[in-house]
């Protein structure tokens, strides 16, 4: 398995350790400059204690909705294939709580390698605007090799048993809400992404938190398969993305599951809202369908559908 994830690593993850390393080397071998490492470290551990309260206040947020809704969460999943699990006489604050469970123990594990490279690693003043500018490229470029290099790790998730036990699993044994969210991860295999996969911890501190903030709420967002429940997704994403039909039953798409060429979707709406992101990643569906055969048009999309139609308004 770790073979596995040394030969799926991208050329940008070696290149932000290789700038890490390059900077603390620098710093070590200049001394008498003002790099003001300790005020770095302090100012770096103020943003990853900011990071991890906003984005738990947040999650919080999302619990509280649930509670206050909870025959609605259950009687929307009583009309997809979680009915399997939900019923009746499920205890359904019980299954909101798993999912929120799920989620915060999955962000403490997930940031644990920003936390071991701030604590053990130097940042300089002098250097903060060169290193940010380059980790910025670095990310841009990862972005562009993000949804290939999901794909196949994903594969691998649901498809080694040894993985799903233990790594990605837990992000499908509860709920479909956004409170289970933490970039696509079960609970130790974030971890192990953002140590040997993810460049994101090894960037300069305040590009990781701007990173880690961004994408752990957009991940949480577009985990919201349950409508009319906060955070509530607008229709249009769910026309244009279909994570949703990974968590209601089919194994594919295996991808980030986006397609915003398909017709029908309106064009300042995408221009507006994903414009900055490369075009690998806004349709990376086409993986799914050139290796899987994955059909857009399917009976679970359409059903999620009808449910946003129904308790969207």
């Amino acid at each position: 398995m770790l073979a596995y994830k040394l030969r799926n690593l991208r050329p940008m993850y070696f290149v932000a350790i290789g700038l890490l390393l390059l900077e603390n080397v620098l710093i070590a071998a200049t001394p008498n400059l003002p790099h003001h490492v300790e005020l770095m470290r302090t100012i770096a551990f103020y943003l990853f204690y900011a990071h991890f309260i906003s984005i738990t206040a947040y999650r919080t947020a999302i619990l509280v909705a649930h509670l206050a809704k909870k025959e609605l969460v259950r009687e929307v999943l009583m009309q997809t294939p979680w009915k399997r699990v939900v019923n009746e006489k499920t205890n359904i604050t019980l299954e909101i709580a798993h999912a929120y469970c799920t989620g915060l123990l999955t962000h403490i594990v997930l940031i644990a390698p920003w936390y071991l490279v701030i604590s053990y690693f130097s940042f300089s003043v002098i250097f903060l605007p060169p290193v940010c500018l380059i980790n910025v490229i670095v990310h841009w470029k990862w972005m562009k090799a993000l949804n290939a290099w999901f794909y196949r790790d994903h594969w691998v998730g649901h498809n080694s048993e040894l993985e799903f036990v233990y790594l990605h699993g837990p992000h499908h044994d509860a709920i479909p809400s956004g409170m289970i969210a933490v970039a696509e991860n079960g609970y130790l295999e974030g971890f192990l992404r953002f140590t040997v996969g993810a460049p994101v911890s090894f960037y300069n501190p305040v590009i990781s938190f701007m990173v880690y903030t961004l994408e752990i709420k957009s991940d949480i967002d577009v985990h919201q398969y349950i409508p009319g429940v906060f955070p509530r997704m607008p229709r249009k994403w769910m026309e244009i993305a279909q994570h949703s039909t990974h968590h209601y039953g089919m194994l594919a798409p295996y991808s980030m599951g986006m397609k915003l060429g398909r017709s029908g979707v309106a064009e300042d709406n995408k221009k507006r809202l994903y414009s900055r992101y490369p075009d690998e990643l806004t349709n990376s569906i086409r993986l799914d369908e050139e290796l899987t055969g994955f059909q857009w048009d399917n009976p679970i999309q359409r059903r999620i559908l009808s449910l946003y139609d129904r308790y969207q308004k």
